[in-house]
């Protein structure tokens, strides 16, 4: 082939990508979207953040707030009390109003010995996503482990968050990103519907 015809063809798949209108042209770019996320984002993503999982979408409601910080408070108040954690305390915690399924939380490995009570950590559990849950409490035994807590529930879930080893741990919650997950937990259901 001469040069020529490889830059005619480079144009053509160019134009096809970026201008055409087409159905096919859509799918295309979106193989391509899912392809750079998946293969060079999110490595890079993992890489900068030390953590297995930079992002994870929010697919339960687990860390829901309802109404007001102190409508929410007086439903967990005699559970955090047992705990020795106070309204005042619990208010300087990061993401101290939870999150809704849906979001995306970016994560950041860390240190076990840097994680405190009221973090935000995600986990391996005894399901196949991994659980995002507050850090309730924290002791030392032949490692760091940790316990935690859904924010919405009243008590500990069914997920193994009472004593979690460090090495379950795949890092902690930075920030958050309303509604972004919605894409994700989507296209799972509709993978599920073909299962």
């Amino acid at each position: 082939m001469k040069k020529d015809d490889i830059k005619h063809h480079l144009k053509k798949i160019w134009w096809f990508i970026w201008e055409d209108d087409s159905i096919w042209s859509w799918i295309v770019n979106v193989i391509l979207a899912f392809i750079l996320i998946k293969f060079i984002v999110y490595p890079i993503l993992g890489l900068a953040l030390a953590t297995s999982h930079p992002i994870v979408a929010v697919v339960s409601g687990s860390m829901e707030h309802q109404g007001s910080f102190d409508e929410w408070w007086a439903t967990q108040q005699d559970w955090y009390s047992e705990k020795n954690i106070s309204k005042e305390q619990f208010q300087e915690f990061s993401l101290k109003n939870g999150f809704n399924k849906g979001d995306i939380i970016f994560l950041r490995g860390k240190d076990p010995a840097d994680i405190q009570i009221g973090d935000v950590i995600v986990f391996t559990a005894n399901k196949p996503d991994p659980i995002i849950h507050r850090v309730v409490d924290k002791w030392e035994d032949g490692g760091y482990h940790f316990q935690t807590k859904g924010d919405f529930n009243q008590g500990f879930a069914n997920v193994n968050e009472q004593d979690i080893s460090e090495e379950r741990v795949i890092g902690k919650a930075l920030f958050r990103v309303p509604f972004v997950g919605w894409v994700k937990i989507a296209f799972v259901g509709l993978i599920n519907l073909f299962r």
